[in-house]
């Protein structure tokens, strides 16, 4: 249609550009899936942010970070909701879990396990100084229910509080939230979203499920170094990407060397260059020789 326009003397480059550009990304978007094939790349994504070292500038990044991922999901046309979240004493939080559902969300997210790290301006510093922030990201894959993952009653705390939502919006007049301790294992989850206790419980349990499964699997790959690499202490040193505002302006990715100008189309999202470069990184390592 638009090239008869254009033959007809029509002016639609401006348009032809625009669908050019929409579908050079969605072959890439198809390219990259292809690079996915591990046993559970193509299931929903549990993430977790954690604020690191810089105090109050380090929860606003964690919070910078979660509006990068949720505008991601967007991006890739996946359902994202946050679930549990500790806010930071001024500003953003401390730490924060969001449930990204969509084929092939874990298998993508796999490249953002790490610490992430800020240079900027400080918009908090008096005197406008130049910080440098820290927050780790975590992402598990939500436990498929046909996967049996033993959770016994008798070996489950169940809590409930009141609680909010962000920012202290929409407070809830009955206590709905809930946070489930699994005992042997002492891993605790929560969720404060929903305003119905069941639907919030459902939500906790779930993520407990993908947590006992994860700590299953490290049990068996024994201290693989892929997580231990996720583990690393949230500081100098340890972070995996760096995103730099001052004095110039640039995200780098530390693993593939990956580099992107645009730190505002990053910081909105789009991440697909670090996430397929990853992954062309970790195909090419598993297909090499052996010595």
């Amino acid at each position: 249609m638009l090239l008869e326009l254009a033959k007809e003397g029509e002016d639609v480059g401006a348009e032809l550009d625009s669908h050019l550009s929409k579908l050079t990304e969605e072959v890439s978007r198809i390219e990259t899936r292809t690079l996915l094939s591990g046993e559970n790349d193509r299931a929903n994504a549990i993430l977790t942010i954690h604020a690191g070292a810089g105090g109050t500038e380090a929860c606003d990044w964690a919070e910078m970070l979660l509006r990068m991922y949720l505008r991601w999901a967007e991006r890739q046309g996946f359902k994202a909701e946050v679930v549990e979240f500790t806010e930071g004493e001024e500003t953003g939080f401390k730490s924060v879990t969001a449930t990204i559902t969509g084929e092939y969300a874990y298998g993508l997210l796999v490249s953002e396990i790490g610490v992430h790290r800020l240079v900027r301006l400080s918009p908090y510093d008096a005197n406008h100084r130049r910080h440098t922030s820290f927050a780790s990201v975590f992402v598990l894959p939500e436990v498929d229910e046909k996967i049996d993952v033993q959770i016994r009653e008798e070996d489950l705390r169940v809590d409930t509080f009141r609680s909010g939502g962000c920012g202290g919006q929409h407070v809830n007049t009955t206590d709905s939230a809930v946070r489930i301790t699994h005992l042997p294992t002492g891993i605790v989850t929560q969720c404060q979203n929903e305003r119905s206790q069941h639907k919030n419980r459902a939500v906790a349990m779930k993520v407990l499920r993908a947590r006992i499964y994860e700590l299953e699997i490290e049990k068996k790959r024994a201290a693989s170094q892929k997580m231990e690499d996720a583990k690393m202490e949230i500081n100098f040193g340890s972070q995996i990407r760096s995103y730099v505002l001052h004095p110039y302006r640039m995200v780098k990715d530390l693993r593939t060397r990956v580099e992107v100008g645009d730190t505002d189309r990053v910081l909105d999202g789009d991440i697909d260059p670090f996430t397929r470069a990853y992954l062309l990184s970790r195909r090419a390592e598993a297909s090499a020789p052996r010595t």
